[in-house]
């Protein structure tokens, strides 16, 4: 908390927070994500270790971390992740230390994760996180954005829609969900669940002496 010279309250400082966007692949989380992060500076996006291939285009440190599956499991018996799970055959994971560094910073960090990694993040670090689940508007509509991508084979997103199936059973899972109809509006709304969450009481440090302070008059 900052005080000017007439000792008035100018601005409260706070832990930062940890922002889930998770959902079936195609419906719009990752696109999502990007909007928020060129929206608003004080969130950053956590940068998952993966062990899948690199695509045209990605940039290491940027994208991804990319390694190798033995790095990667060195990763997880160094306690090194804050969270991991195979997803289509390779391994994704959270790094601990910049996350933490982060947060205690006052500054968000924002996960583009499946419903495995909300789990394990859940059972850690529950009073940091708020999670947000995105569905699509239909499994047809599900189905032409997959396409649109251009990205995957027949077989591919065949896989997508079948493990669509299963990931929309976890929505109970998460503090809110979003049926993504408009982007714009699905952007709209993800900001202002993070700036009610920003202002929760528990987040908001040296409260108790601000509210002392008032009451001694001054």
């Amino acid at each position: 908390m900052k005080i000017n010279a007439d000792q008035e309250w100018t601005e409260m400082t706070r832990r930062g927070l940890m922002l889930i966007l998770s959902s079936p692949s195609g419906a719009g989380k990752t696109s999502i994500s990007r909007e928020l992060l060129e929206r608003d500076r004080n969130i950053s996006l956590s940068i998952s270790a993966t062990t899948r291939p690199r695509r045209p285009g990605e940039v290491d440190g940027e994208d991804y971390i990319f390694v190798d599956k033995t790095t990667f499991d060195l990763m997880v018996n160094r306690q090194e992740l804050l969270e991991h799970a195979k997803v289509f055959d390779h391994y994704y994971g959270s790094p601990r230390k910049p996350v933490e560094k982060t947060l205690a910073s006052g500054h968000d960090v924002l996960f583009d994760i499946d419903w495995q990694g909300t789990q394990q993040l859940a059972e850690k670090a529950r009073g940091d996180l708020v999670s947000i689940f995105i569905l699509p508007p239909s499994t047809a509509e599900l189905d032409r954005r997959l396409h649109s991508r251009a990205q995957d084979s027949e077989v591919v997103i065949a896989e997508r829609m079948a493990r669509a199936e299963n990931e929309m059973t976890h929505w109970s899972e998460y503090d809110y969900v979003i049926i993504n109809i408009s982007f714009e509006e699905s952007v709209r709304k993800v900001q202002n669940i993070l700036n009610a969450e920003r202002m929760k009481r528990p987040r908001l440090l040296g409260i108790s002496d601000f509210v002392t302070r008032l009451r001694q008059g001054h």
